[in-house]
């Protein structure tokens, strides 16, 4: 089983991909940016950037059944490796306990923002 996933909630994809992909009870987020959909507007900091970024993930996940304390493997992407405590102490805020395997790197993501996330989570079963 193959199942788009699409909200309001969340950015739109600017190309050719889905916001997310279920498959087989897992879910796959594409890497999200820091835009607020209610506003349209990507915040200054490094620190909203990245929980904004996580309410997006946030968002996608409930539009697909599930939520981030599902989430199993997160992906960041920082414009500037500099900026790694900043994000992290906000990351820390939403996976206060057991949190997801990550990775982090420094990237170079395609719009003018500092941060990235990409997201794989499970269906609650």
């Amino acid at each position: 089983m193959r199942k788009v996933v699409r909200t309001d909630k969340a950015p739109q994809p600017v190309g050719p991909y889905s916001q997310a992909i279920v498959h087989n009870g897992t879910v796959y987020v594409a890497g999200q940016g820091p835009t607020n959909v209610a506003t349209g507007q990507t915040p200054a900091t490094v620190a909203e950037q990245t929980r904004q970024v996580l309410l997006n993930i946030q968002a996608i996940l409930e539009a697909a059944g599930t939520s981030l304390s599902y989430a199993v493997r997160m992906g960041v992407f920082l414009k500037d490796r500099d900026d790694f405590a900043e994000m992290n102490a906000v990351y820390a805020e939403f996976f206060p306990n057991e949190p997801p395997a990550r990775t982090t790197v420094e990237a170079h993501p395609p719009a003018n923002i500092h941060v990235e996330i990409d997201c794989v989570a499970a269906l609650p079963e």
